[in-house]
């Protein structure tokens, strides 16, 4: 086993504002980002089927020029095209609208059939059952976020520590969502998975922190060095393992491991900037400023 050295950080060269100032400006960024996204699409990030509702349409790749028939077969112009060679088949997708028939699915289906296309199966959801969907997702991520809030409260007791994991634990699940926009990656269920992962990386790591820091003896930079040594290393053994996981299942075409492998791989080095540079810059401020007044 090849052991991961975590390099010795000098904190005392740096002030409390050279600290914050750089996940403070990817904050802003990544929450400009999500802004600009919902003034142009009408949604903070680019919503799935599940979200949206639609068809989704698997047609088999019988070796011929598949695409191309794609493009002509239908009457209106699918939202996503792509392939699974894992599969041997192409996966056609197209977003619900008000206009849409209750058999849109058939229709579809029927158009494949008169293309030449060969249909292996059809998947179709409602519009509103697609916005319940969105709206418990949502709920679900809310209600995570504020439990975990309240027991972090709960833990420290303490205005300045406590809002600092909250923070980097908010940090941690923007970032990843501002990357999904700009890699084109949808807002799906297997998503909403990863986000909410992020959201037990995140305080994992902040509280290592925390109570190293606040509950265990020693110098201040000494507890902060020894809660790196130990953060680091689980941080990075964990990107590694998403890193991977990524690349194989984007190898053999699946999507929805390799979207959170990515979302994964994001969050947890957005966690590591977070927890050792605004987390530790508002621990700084408190035990040697806050605390005197």
């Amino acid at each position: 086993m090849v052991a991961i050295e975590v390099p010795e950080v000098n904190y005392t060269e740096y002030s409390n504002r050279q600290l914050v100032a750089v996940p403070l400006a990817v904050l802003v960024l990544a929450l400009a980002i999500i802004g600009g996204w919902y003034l142009v699409t009408g949604a903070p990030a680019n919503l799935g089927l599940e979200f949206t509702g639609g068809v989704e349409l698997r047609i088999a790749d019988d070796g011929g020029d598949v695409e191309q028939q794609i493009e002509t077969a239908f009457d209106r112009e699918p939202d996503a095209v792509r392939s699974i060679p894992a599969d041997d088949v192409y996966v056609v997708t197209f977003r619900a609208a008000d206009e849409d028939p209750e058999g849109l699915a058939n229709d579809l289906s029927a158009q494949a059939d008169a293309a030449g296309l060969s249909t292996s199966a059809i998947d179709q959801v409602s519009p509103s059952f697609a916005a319940d969907t969105a709206r418990t997702a949502i709920f679900g991520v809310a209600l995570a976020f504020l439990g975990m809030s309240v027991l972090v409260f709960a833990l420290f007791r303490t205005f300045v520590p406590s809002i600092a994991v909250v923070a980097s634990a908010f940090s941690d699940l923007v970032i990843p969502v501002a990357v999904m926009n700009l890699l084109g990656i949808q807002m799906t269920l297997g998503t909403i998975a990863a986000l909410l992962m992020i959201i037990g990386y995140s305080v994992d790591s902040d509280i290592l922190l925390n109570n190293s820091v606040l509950r265990r003896t020693g110098e201040f930079y000494e507890s902060v060095s020894r809660a790196m040594r130990t953060g680091v290393t689980m941080t990075l053994t964990s990107m590694a393992a998403m890193i991977v996981m990524a690349i194989v299942a984007a190898l053999f075409g699946v999507d929805l491991l390799r979207n959170i492998g990515i979302i994964l791989s994001v969050g947890l080095c957005a966690d590591l900037m977070n927890t050792y540079l605004l987390n530790v810059s508002l621990l700084r401020w408190y035990k040697f400023e806050g605390v005197k007044r």
